[in-house]
């Protein structure tokens, strides 16, 4: 049996064609590899998402605790304790109120957050509900002025919203805001940062309370989409080989009938 010659001793047009077999099924194969590493990365980020789902599910149906004091704000910095279900008791610190841009079920219009200095000593950022975006150039708006003495309120935690919204920054300058980027709003408003929760609470909705702001209006909503994502990159893993496997059978076709020949 005549051995194979080695690659620099084949004809040019031969040598070209192994060099692209062998440089499309390196292609191939890494495409492979990598298509099923994005499939087993979205199956944990699954897990994971389902995990979060429980979590959040189980925080907001228990019953309230206290609002996480300076000693459990590292947590938050962290990305603990989103939708914690927490109570409050303080009074509103007066000509603080600030108004952020903002879409709930009820349409467009404004949060009003207010602050709110525990009876523990600290400060926390209140999104007291929604207003009508038209609200705020009408009397009607001093309906949604903080209601003055001690109070006490449940809400769920959330975490600050640096920045701005979707093509839409934060302008401080102006009092502008379109999000509610709690450290931006309190540096804006001269509260000692040190003081201040590094995030918000929306309010819970009342019995009794006035028209407005309308709160309460909290929407947990997580996509969750991977299971989807995993079995795309597996189908298209599954793909790539099958590709492989029929230009291979091809390439062996041609090859019997070229020696038959």
């Amino acid at each position: 049996m005549t051995p194979t010659p080695p690659p620099a001793s084949l004809p040019r047009r031969t040598r070209r064609g192994v060099i692209k077999r062998v440089s499309l099924a390196t292609l191939a194969l890494a495409a492979f590899i990598g298509f099923i590493l994005l499939g087993n990365w979205q199956v944990r980020r699954l897990h994971w998402k389902l995990g979060l789902i429980h979590d959040v599910n189980t925080r907001v149906d228990a019953p309230p605790v206290n609002a996480p004091g300076p000693g459990q704000w590292s947590r938050i910095a962290a990305g603990h304790l989103q939708y914690l279900h927490v109570r409050l008791h303080g009074h509103y610190l007066p000509g603080a109120q600030t108004l952020v841009h903002g879409t709930s079920k009820k349409g467009y219009g404004f949060w009003v957050m207010a602050p709110l200095r525990t009876d523990r000593g600290f400060v926390v950022w209140v999104n007291r509900g929604y207003i009508p975006a038209d609200m705020p150039d009408t009397p009607a708006y001093r309906q949604a002025a903080p209601p003055q003495g001690e109070v006490a309120l449940t809400g769920l935690l959330r975490f600050s919203e640096p920045g701005g919204g979707f093509l839409r920054p934060n302008q401080p300058t102006k009092d502008q805001w379109y999000s509610r980027d709690v450290a931006a709003i309190t540096a804006k408003r001269g509260l000692s940062e040190s003081q201040v929760a590094p995030y918000f609470i929306d309010a819970a909705a009342r019995e009794g309370a006035g028209p407005w702001p309308v709160a309460g209006l909290t929407v947990i909503h997580f996509p969750n989409h991977h299971l989807n994502y995993a079995i795309t990159w597996y189908l298209l893993a599954l793909g790539t080989a099958l590709g492989v496997g029929l230009a291979i059978r091809r390439e062996r076709k041609a090859r019997h009938e070229e020696s038959a020949d």
